[in-house]
């Protein structure tokens, strides 16, 4: 394929910028660079014109800088939120591009950013905030808070009304609830000295005092009259003397 070389006498992306030399295919050079302008033919007669081209390239280059330079400066202050739509989990479906933020910088901000100045070493895949670098020239670099977002509310849990929650205190209330006391609780006494009943503790049997009315030890009792014993047969009569 034939080459011719030109002068270039606009920034063309990949090919080079104002009043550099280059060579590019002849047909593309004749069908499309030189009916756009956008390239003169070397010969001596346009070799005067490079100075001109080269002082209108660092004036461009200048002015790209400072442009960049503020945009940097008023991104850093700015939050790109991105809706994505996400499971019951808050799992995402698919990722957030560099092309998405770059048309979410369009519609939110009305910033035109091609989305090859927006660098992402991978996709954004979770939600929460990412700081995304920019690289928007040469000699500017800047960062750029992304929050990702679900469209997918997540489900509310209602708190109980004051109402609900004093009718569940009056349940507890007349359930009641009262701790088991192991033996020897609080009173240091064991199971077997707790009172019995209303009547009081009396100490062991063998220290009770005796009551009137009581009966005698067994040992000191009266010994009982013997009973007659009964018999089923009739006593026969005596026979007179």
């Amino acid at each position: 394929m034939a080459k011719t070389e030109v002068i270039l006498t606009h920034n063309i992306v990949g090919l080079g910028g104002e009043s550099d030399q280059v060579k590019v295919a002849a047909g593309y050079a004749r069908n499309f660079l030189f009916p756009q302008g956008f390239a003169i033919p070397l010969t001596g007669a346009n070799k005067r014109r490079l100075e001109v081209l080269k002082q209108r390239r660092a004036e461009r280059e200048a002015h790209d800088l400072n442009t960049m330079t503020e945009l940097a400066k008023s991104l850093a202050k700015l939050i790109c939120v991105v809706t994505v739509k996400t499971g019951e989990d808050g799992k995402m479906f698919g990722t957030v591009t560099a092309g998405l933020i770059a048309d979410q910088l369009k519609t939110q901000f009305d910033v035109s950013l091609d989305k090859r100045k927006v660098h992402l070493e991978h996709p954004i895949r979770v939600l929460g905030e990412h700081d995304v670098e920019l690289r928007l020239h040469a000699d500017v670099v800047t960062k750029l808070k992304v929050r990702v977002e679900s469209s997918t509310p997540l489900p509310v849990v209602e708190a109980p009304t004051a109402t609900e929650a004093r009718k569940e205190e009056q349940k507890t209330e007349k359930r009641g609830y009262r701790r088991p006391e192991a033996p020897g609780d609080k009173t240091g006494k064991t199971e077997g000295d707790k009172p019995h009943g209303d009547r009081g503790y009396r100490g062991p049997r063998g220290d009770r005092p005796q009551r009137s009315g009581d009966r005698p030890p067994r040992g000191d009792r009266p010994a009982r009259a013997e009973k007659p014993v009964k018999s089923d047969k009739p006593a026969k009569p005596q026979k007179p003397e």
